[in-house]
């Protein structure tokens, strides 16, 4: 194969490298995430051992959200490197394409879809993670000023 017949190639391959930059960009956030809802929890475990028994059904309600939001980013980030391995097979599968002369349109075609999907719930789980977090908020804040925030809307 010839440097002139290689260009073609390499410019179908960039496509898949410039998603997982960008795929890793969505990572690095969700994972700084998943940082945060653990250091939070952690937080909230010691403040439970020391709590009051009419603080701890608030501590505890904020425990199980953490709880559902830390599955939610674990989930997501579980996708989203699903998402850029099979981005990798994806540039594989397109050099095998060009330089075995592999017949395997239809694998890449899965791998792409299949990538595409990944990325798509993953973010979809993200934005129920940034949803969930508002829950979280409305609880730490004192049930006087829920009230006043709720009255003015």
């Amino acid at each position: 194969m010839s440097l002139i017949d290689l260009i073609p190639m390499l410019q179908l391959s960039i496509s898949p490298v410039i998603l997982i930059s960008g795929v890793g960009l969505i990572l690095l956030s969700m994972t700084n995430r998943y940082g945060r809802v653990i250091d939070r929890f952690r937080i909230l475990a010691y403040y439970l051992r020391g709590a009051t028994s009419a603080d701890r059904p608030s501590i505890l309600a904020q425990i199980k959200i953490l709880s559902v939001r830390a599955r939610l980013v674990r989930t997501g980030i579980a996708l989203a490197i699903l998402s850029l391995l099979l981005t990798a097979l994806l540039i594989i599968s397109l050099f095998l394409e060009a330089f075995l002369q592999m017949r395997i349109a239809h694998a890449i075609v899965t791998l792409f879809i299949l990538c595409m999907l990944s990325l798509i719930i993953s973010l979809i789980l993200f934005f129920f993670d940034i949803n969930i977090s508002l829950k979280a908020l409305w609880l730490e804040m004192p049930h006087k000023g829920r009230r006043d925030a709720s009255s003015s809307e």
